[in-house]
């Protein structure tokens, strides 16, 4: 193609870290492309406040009205935007999903993490931490998100099959999209049931967040043992000063960089693979100064 691709990369949200580095990653991906001799227009947008699936799903649709050449998109979850996807493939605008998956095989590809294996690494160090036994309570995240679902699934499953020591309570109600809403999840859910517990795990950023928040508030940072999910500049202090015990973190600026360069390689005709990996890695205070973790941490588009 000579003239110039117009790109539209849809995240979940543009606040968190997770996304700004997500964003870093398209980037770089487009000037490489650009550097190759393919020019991309890149156009990012996320809806004001995440968890609104609706104006999600407005944008995705007007980028469609608009004629772009391809979509990179991480859904809320797994049902809603499946319609909106194959009217899209329908009038041959490709979507790469990444981060999150979408069940419809009218996709390019899925990018992001193995994320059923990610929670079992999470499981492995909460069993390191309490030595095999204890009484774990596993934060759910949000109604119908594949990927903190599978992350769940992926912790307890682990945790049945290899540590039968350890006993899991699952939260009763959802953390939901913000950093606030989860505080008041694990609030109302631990209350005063939570001196039962010796360990808690969070499914990603927000959950994490919310929940160190009430563990802050309610004097008990330090007295359980708390495994995370993805990294923020707040999370990796925590795990300095030892109020979290280990954070598992995603890639995704390989997320937003993988997922330009598949819509790329499936509109100029080459084979795109239908599902990329792109990792996960337990970051703890023992290796978080490590060089591979810092640039995993905080990556550029250089």
């Amino acid at each position: 193609m000579s003239d110039a691709i117009t790109i539209a990369v849809v995240p979940q949200g543009s606040t968190h870290q997770y996304w700004k580095h997500m964003e870093t990653g398209a980037a770089k991906a487009a000037r490489d492309l650009q550097g190759a001799g393919v020019t991309v227009d890149l156009i990012w947008k996320a809806p004001i406040r995440e968890g609104d699936h609706e104006e999600h799903k407005q944008i995705v649709e007007s980028f469609v009205r608009k004629g772009v050449h391809g979509i990179v998109l991480s859904p809320f979850d797994s049902q809603f935007l499946i319609r909106t996807v194959e009217e899209a493939a329908r009038k041959n605008v490709p979507t790469v999903v990444i981060d999150s998956e979408l069940d419809t095989p009218r996709i390019v590809s899925f990018v992001g993490t193995d994320n059923v294996k990610a929670g079992a690494i999470a499981a492995d160090r909460m069993a390191e931490l309490l030595h095999g036994h204890g009484k774990v309570y596993v934060q759910r995240y949000q109604k119908g998100s594949a990927s903190t679902d599978a992350r769940e699934t992926g912790f307890i499953e682990r945790v049945r099959s290899t540590h039968p020591n350890l006993e899991i309570e699952r939260s009763a109600e959802y953390a939901g999209g913000t950093r606030d809403s989860a505080k008041r999840a694990a609030e109302a859910s631990l209350g005063k049931h939570i001196d039962s517990f010796q360990g808690v795990f969070t499914p990603n950023e927000s959950s994490t967040t919310g929940m160190l928040m009430a563990l802050q508030g309610l004097s008990h940072t330090n007295k359980l043992m708390f495994v995370g999910f993805d990294h923020s500049d707040t999370l990796t202090t925590a795990l300095e000063v030892g109020q979290i015990q280990g954070l598992v973190v995603q890639n995704p600026f390989l997320m937003g960089e993988l997922g330009v360069k598949a819509v790329v390689d499936h509109l100029e005709g080459r084979t795109v693979s239908k599902r990329m990996d792109t990792g996960a890695i337990l970051v703890t205070s023992d290796n978080l100064h490590s060089r591979t973790i810092q640039a995993l941490l905080h990556p550029t588009s250089a």
